[in-house]
């Protein structure tokens, strides 16, 4: 790590928070100990399974690690935590195709298993994919935190600390279609799907290992709620604080709102 790009660590109930100059430096930063963790669980395991966020906000977490060609992918399972509903997997806006582009493509992964299938409904569908995530314990999750304060599609209005699903669908939170324009991926929000697939807060939850990667200035006060507020449906990745094995990683921008705490070093 260079540490010149290196600003602080921070804890606030379970939750490891590190901070960084710049997005380049924080992707990176939070690239190389997803790295070091997968080469770890695979000299433990003979397979691991992750799942991965799919917005800009991980563009430099992926491009940092679809270049770690020395991790054996070929023994790692890969997952995806929301789709919309009506784009198809090849239409640019659709998750699917993000990550297509930015790691599934560039990496031999042993499996690769996208939320959609074209012969199946929605309902279907996370039938289908709840199945095959819990076949196994996920080990790693790669993600993000919405303007809103929302994990994978869990807008406040329908997020659940304690969903009975692992998959669902969702009628998705006008802030979080605001955000889809706000990112550049639709040119207006009435292009923006009205309905998504997503993994639940307990899906996410179950995972061995949480690594969440949120730079720019409009994350900022989800930011502040995240590590500040209650932990709360009102802003559901306040969750996060309760996971064990969980890391966020911040630059200066997304860090910005947080002014009254300590850092640990």
């Amino acid at each position: 790590m260079n540490n010149e790009q290196y600003i602080k660590s921070i804890k606030v109930d379970e939750l490891e928070v590190k901070i960084y100059n710049n997005r380049q430096s924080m992707g990176k930063a939070a690239a190389d100990e997803v790295a070091e963790m997968l080469e770890l669980l695979l000299q433990q395991q003979e397979n691991v399974r992750m799942v991965f966020a799919a917005a800009p906000s991980q563009n430099e977490l992926l491009s940092e690690l679809s270049q770690k060609k020395n991790i054996d992918w070929q023994r790692i399972t890969a997952f995806h935590m929301d789709e919309y509903i009506g784009l198809d997997e090849n239409s640019p806006q659709s998750f699917a195709h993000y990550l297509k582009q930015n790691i599934f493509s560039k990496l031999p992964f042993k499996n690769v298993y996208l939320i959609s299938r074209t012969d199946l409904d929605a309902e279907a569908n996370c039938t289908r994919y709840a199945d095959l995530f819990k076949q196994a314990p996920i080990d790693v999750i790669c993600m993000g935190i919405g303007e809103n304060g929302h994990i994978a599609f869990n807008d406040p209005p329908v997020a659940d600390f304690n969903d009975p699903n692992l998959v669902k669908v969702v009628q998705l939170d006008n802030a979080c279609r605001v955000q889809q324009v706000n990112d550049g991926c639709f040119s207006s929000l009435e292009a923006v799907p009205e309905k998504a697939i997503t993994l639940t807060i307990p899906a996410m939850l179950s995972a061995k290992h949480l690594f969440i990667v949120v730079p720019g200035k409009l994350k900022a006060k989800a930011i502040e709620r995240t590590l500040n507020g209650a932990i709360s449906t009102e802003c559901p990745a306040s969750v996060l604080r309760t996971h064990k094995n969980a890391k966020l990683f911040l630059d200066k921008d997304s860090s910005m709102e947080l002014k009254n705490i300590t850092p640990t070093e």
